[in-house]
């Protein structure tokens, strides 16, 4: 049987940072009430000239220099975002271009906060069934651009960034071991961009009215995360014929550390095996999950072998849960000569 082994990993964020106490003052809210209410501290936001396929492109080559390939290696490019460059073309040829990856196809994934687990899980598939060897995996987002102060509380909670897996054939056991994939439809009206579709296209009067920003329904997102979130873990656990005293790593979607450590507290799994990184980071939607997996592996939380438990739920409503089995290694050599070259950080 064939697998689909993660061999290389890479995030990139912009360098400018945005506290939370910072935009407190800007929108009028009171000192603390970010950190108290989501755990976030700061998030990386996009400078001009900073795009979803410029930090999409720059977690890219760093996967792919972790993993020892070349733009020439990969047979295909997966683009997780709702916030592309544009509505036409996707990102993931712009991304393609950008590497040099003549042979790869490319083509993005919109689900939302769910995007990245769900484009790994295409991916996946298409290693399994041999149509490609390998592929390179990318959620990126630059939701900075799609917020409104007039909006404060939700405002304060996005950041902008990329992370980036690559996808190798293996015989070896690796790679996602199951994947739940489910939608709710019913739930779109409580997180959506109202306009810029087909539905409501760009024109002046959406704009002076700001329909082209995030609009969220805090209590009913937050009550809904925990709950899918939970259910689909333990269903991808299941299929995955473990346990969770199995699962050496739990890592949710970044979006607020409340819904974090309940979703952990309601699984039983203890504090230090739940993995989080909101505070540095905010809420990077379909970005969230390769960034922690990433920092998970580069902080050696993460060993060969190690079983990973994934869970994430965005708008839609529609979410992804799996579990993947770590075999990915990189030497104290190797990375020191990745850090040499400017690769790592």
């Amino acid at each position: 049987m064939t697998y689909a082994a993660i061999t290389g990993w890479g995030i990139a964020v912009p360098d400018a940072i945005v506290t939370s106490d910072e935009l407190e003052r800007r929108v009028g809210l009171d000192s603390g009430w970010v950190e108290q209410r989501s755990g976030i501290v700061q998030r990386r936001v996009a400078s001009q000239g900073e795009t979803t396929s410029t930090l999409a492109t720059e977690a890219g080559r760093r996967a792919l220099a972790r993993a020892g390939l070349g733009p020439d290696d990969l047979d295909l490019i997966v683009v997780a975002t709702c916030t592309p460059d544009h509505l036409v073309p996707g990102t993931a040829p712009m991304v393609q271009a950008a590497l040099g990856a003549s042979r790869a196809g490319a083509f993005d994934v919109n689900a939302a906060c769910a995007g990245f687990l769900t484009a790994l899980a295409a991916a996946d598939g298409l290693v399994r069934a041999g149509a490609i060897r390998r592929a390179l995996v990318i959620g990126a987002e630059v939701l900075s651009r799609f917020i409104d102060p007039a909006e404060p509380k939700t405002f304060v909670l996005f950041g902008d960034g990329a992370g980036a897996v690559v996808l190798e054939g293996s015989e070896e056991q690796a790679g996602l071991l199951s994947v739940e994939l489910g939608a709710d439809g019913s739930g779109v009206e409580h997180l959506k961009v109202p306009a810029g579709g087909s539905a409501h296209p760009a024109s002046a009067e959406t704009v002076a009215a700001r329909e082209h920003t995030v609009r969220m329904n805090g209590p009913e997102v937050y009550r809904a995360a925990v709950r899918i979130m939970v259910g689909a873990a333990e269903d991808a656990i299941a299929s995955a014929r473990c346990s969770l005293d199995d699962v050496d790593l739990l890592i949710l979607h970044q979006a607020n550390q409340r819904i974090i450590t309940e979703v952990g507290a309601r699984l039983r799994i203890p504090e230090e095996r739940v993995f989080s990184n909101v505070a540095r980071y905010g809420n990077t939607s379909a970005a969230s999950v390769p960034i922690a997996l990433a920092e998970a592996a580069d902080e050696g939380l993460l060993e060969p072998g190690s079983l990973v438990a994934l869970s994430v739920v965005g708008a839609g409503f529609t979410w992804a849960a799996g579990v993947l089995r770590w075999t990915a290694v990189t030497s104290p050599l190797e990375q020191s000569m990745l850090v040499e070259e400017g690769v790592l950080a």
